[in-house]
């Protein structure tokens, strides 16, 4: 029987990096899709103001049980939202469970989604029934992932912003469209730009967007070639920090490692909803090729540099992002969409 490593815990190895973040101070200081669609009209704040006027607030006892119990819920679900919206729209496809009898995978089990943890779904599982429970085949799954998503954004420091509702939950989820609509911890600028502009997001978007990396945490597999090998030169990737290099191979072997050690996005404040994640970037701090990737292209660089400096300005950019994200691919009516009882099961 394997010995587990004592580098698993997100709060054991992110003690480490904390120590190596005090001799920092010490020191000086691919893809194609449907075009996107037109914000649809119906949304708004108050949809369900007559027909659940509650909803919020029994969103909100869940997401608030859910981030004392289990502070891992917040960035799980912040992504599991992005992962929904960027295939089929934000419909909650993502929640839909395959079905036993049926060849064809869901969305949730692409090898893209497998990381997903459970407490995003176990958190809108919760939410909803509880809504049901109270309002019952009114309010759908897609919107109470993007409360739930922008409610754990708050929770984690965040700010808080209104969403609009009035998304009905998708009819199709599968697996085969997940990998080429999600960005890839590989990914390049270019590739990431094209594929932020087929969802109807700009260059700024993108930027704004992936500040949600401020909180979160990726496995090793996701970063490890950038430690031994990237781009196939054999050596690390240079537009690491020697020393947060040093600390990531501690627990990351370039083989045969744990595959469930983890380690967070932002080295500095992992648990807070902030702007350091930019700060970092302009640090050789990022965690992934693709976020270290913002800093080095000339294009996306200065937007890193202005969030960086000024938290006020990501956090108002970040509000209007989540809810332009928050419209891709909506789905209306009974010929596109439908109401789920059940989040993981199609009616």
């Amino acid at each position: 029987m394997s010995v587990p490593s004592p580098f698993s815990s997100p709060f054991v190895f992110t003690c480490l990096l904390f120590i190596f973040l005090l001799t920092l101070s010490s020191s000086d200081c691919q893809p194609i899709s449907t075009p996107a669609k037109r914000r649809p009209r119906q949304l708004s704040v108050s949809y369900y103001a007559k027909s659940c006027p509650q909803l919020e607030q029994l969103i909100g006892s869940i997401t608030s049980q859910q981030f004392k119990e289990a502070p891992v819920s917040a960035p799980a679900t912040i992504r599991l939202f992005f992962h929904d919206c960027f295939v089929e729209g934000c419909d909650a496809s993502i929640l839909i469970a395959t079905n036993p009898g049926n060849k064809i995978l869901a969305e949730k089990d692409a090898e893209d989604n497998k990381d997903l943890r459970t407490e995003g779904f176990d958190t809108i599982t919760r939410a909803k029934t509880l809504v049901e429970s109270k309002c019952p085949g009114v309010v759908s799954c897609a919107d109470i992932l993007a409360i739930a998503a922008r409610d754990f954004v708050h929770l984690a420091g965040g700010p808080y912003y209104q969403v609009k509702k009035g998304r009905w939950d998708g009819k199709i989820s599968k697996a085969s469209r997940v990998p080429y609509n999600l960005p890839h911890a590989n990914s390049t600028v270019d590739q990431l730009i094209k594929l932020f502009s087929s969802k109807g997001l700009t260059v700024q978007d993108l930027v704004v967007l992936s500040g949600a990396h401020t909180i979160g945490f990726a496995r090793c597999k996701h970063f490890v070639a950038r430690l031994y090998d990237y781009k196939g030169t054999m050596q690390p990737d240079p537009a690491i920090d020697p020393r947060l290099l040093k600390a990531l191979k501690m627990s990351c072997p370039h083989a045969g490692g744990n595959a469930d050690i983890v380690a967070p996005f932002d080295v500095t404040t992992p648990f807070l909803f902030d702007h350091a994640y930019y700060a970092n970037l302009e640090g050789k701090l990022g965690l992934l090729a693709s976020d270290q990737g913002l800093f080095l292209d000339p294009r996306t660089k200065p937007l890193v540099q202005s969030l960086g400096q000024d938290k006020a300005k990501f956090f108002q950019a970040f509000s209007a992002a989540m809810d332009k994200m928050g419209s891709i691919g909506v789905k209306r009516g009974r010929t596109h969409g439908e109401k789920r009882k059940v989040c993981s099961t199609h009616m």
